[in-house]
């Protein structure tokens, strides 16, 4: 039997019981919240692993909950549910911290596959590691012990180069970064060379991360550098 438990938060008592049932039967242990209010007063008394989150749900909407969720709590996987979609909702969802999202009607395989893929990378950012050694930034984590950076569940293959940029975004997030700055912290005092080779970098960084114009990880700042926002 797994130990983890998933909590539904779906207004549609149907859909949310044939979850519940599916999930109890590959031997999850589940709670359900009709409301985002529900949800969270559940989420408040159970240590949860995963959510299954619905947007349009009453009293607290879907995004409302996750931006609660994430103010209190980076580990818990929250995976979207919505019969809406629209690039802006995802996009959003995403920013807000979502694991992942699924637009309904769904196939219960796909969901529960999903839910074995992300719980499956959970164990790496358990709770016997310090929070010092781990820094989130969206689905971005950054384990800082092992100098490994994981996109969602995959394994990011960063050059040490690219690790130590990435690292020091992290580490000044929400900061303007002028591209001299970033070059003598990360190259270092003794470098010689254009401010250019930091554009360069950013390049790969986002394409590795898999950072698009629609939902920027690593942002440009015109006339100074770069930036990562929480």
């Amino acid at each position: 039997m797994m130990e983890n438990h998933i909590l539904i938060i779906e207004d549609d008592v149907k859909i949310a019981r044939v979850i519940q049932l599916e999930l109890e039967y590959e031997g999850y242990t589940v709670s359900v919240g009709h409301t985002g209010r529900e949800g969270l007063e559940i989420l408040e008394k159970e240590p949860i692993d995963l959510v299954i989150l619905d947007v349009m749900i009453p009293e607290l909407n879907g995004m409302e909950v996750l931006r609660r969720i994430r103010h209190d709590n980076d580990q818990i996987i929250v995976i979207m549910l919505t019969a809406r979609n629209s690039v802006y909702d995802k996009v959003n969802g995403l920013d807000l911290g979502a694991n992942d999202y699924m637009t309904k009607p769904f196939e219960i395989e796909e969901l529960l596959a999903r839910i074995r893929t992300n719980l499956r990378f959970k164990p790496r950012i358990s709770s016997s590691q310090t929070e010092e050694e781990m820094i989130q930034i969206h689905s971005i984590i950054i384990n800082t012990s092992t100098r490994e950076v994981f996109k969602s569940e995959s394994l990011v293959d960063l050059t040490p180069r690219e690790y130590d940029l990435l690292l020091y975004l992290a580490t000044h997030r929400n900061r303007a970064l002028e591209r001299e700055q970033i070059l003598t912290e990360v190259w270092g005092f003794d470098y010689y060379g254009d401010t250019n080779v930091v554009d360069v970098y950013i390049r790969y960084l986002r394409k590795k991360l898999m950072d698009s114009r629609e939902n920027p990880i690593i942002q440009t700042v015109r006339s100074v550098g770069y930036m990562v926002k929480d």
